[in-house]
């Protein structure tokens, strides 16, 4: 008799990945491989190693690399949309045919005529990244202000650290958005100004997951380390090892 042996979620009830851009000096097939080793099974992918610019007939062969892996690719980003529809549909249909479920991004204000046309049409939310200090999403208001008048298919991507060099407060910015929140890049800042490890900085790292809780959030939690791309792995894993801790506690 065969016993069925579950692999438990140390995560659960979050889907726990990785931005793949903390692994930025890493060809896609390592990136990929480096995922599985720290026991993870999704990936926010950056462009450089899914680039959606590269030709279509290339979509399939990326497409099959990633399936080989055993890791899914939860959302991508982050990307730009400008005035112009014809370049942000080749984005759409790149994700279409990847099975990209978000796509992160920064959207400017002329983007917005025809976005949630996009959105609809192809099935796939856009979440509004914010970028710290001075840019075009730098606080909670601004976002829901990018957001307000639009259908539910325009969220955010609640960046925590991006958030606490702004003075924001990212438990607050979860809580306001809601069920908006259709991606997360979890990281964190020290006063404002230096990255550090998960649990080394002012982001309240169980607060943040309570709320995430709350909202019922289903897409991708996506650790982002921008530190030491050279070597990455060890410092990814202490950041894992909080956000574990933390989920206990949440």
């Amino acid at each position: 008799m065969f016993r069925r042996i579950v692999q438990e979620n140390p995560y659960a009830p979050f889907k726990m990945g990785v931005q793949s851009y903390s692994m930025r000096k890493m060809g896609l097939e390592a990136m990929l491989r480096a995922t599985r080793e720290l026991g993870l099974r999704y990936i926010e992918a950056f462009m450089a190693h899914l680039p959606y610019f590269s030709a279509p007939e290339k979509w399939n062969e990326m497409k099959q690399t990633v399936a080989k892996s055993g890791v899914e690719v939860a959302a991508y980003g982050v990307v730009s949309f400008d005035g112009n529809e014809k370049s942000a549909r080749v984005i759409f249909e790149f994700a279409k045919a990847m099975g990209i479920p978000v796509l992160t991004a920064d959207p400017a204000p002329e983007s917005f005529r025809y976005l949630a046309r996009l959105c609809e049409e192809f099935k796939i939310p856009v979440a509004i990244h914010n970028h710290g200090p001075n840019t075009r999403y730098d606080t909670i208001r601004s976002v829901e202000e990018a957001m307000r008048g639009q259908p539910e298919w325009i969220g955010a991507c609640v960046d925590t650290a991006h958030f606490l060099r702004s003075g924001e407060d990212p438990v607050e910015a979860t809580r306001r958005f809601g069920k908006r929140v259709h991606a997360v890049h979890i990281k964190d800042v020290k006063d404002r100004t230096q990255y550090t490890l998960i649990g080394k900085g002012d982001l309240d790292v169980v607060g943040f997951l309570r709320a995430l809780r709350r909202i019922d959030f289903k897409g991708c939690l996506a650790l982002e380390y921008e530190e030491n791309p050279d070597d990455p792995l060890p410092d990814l894993r202490a950041c894992l090892e909080a956000i574990r801790a933390a989920v206990k506690r949440a």
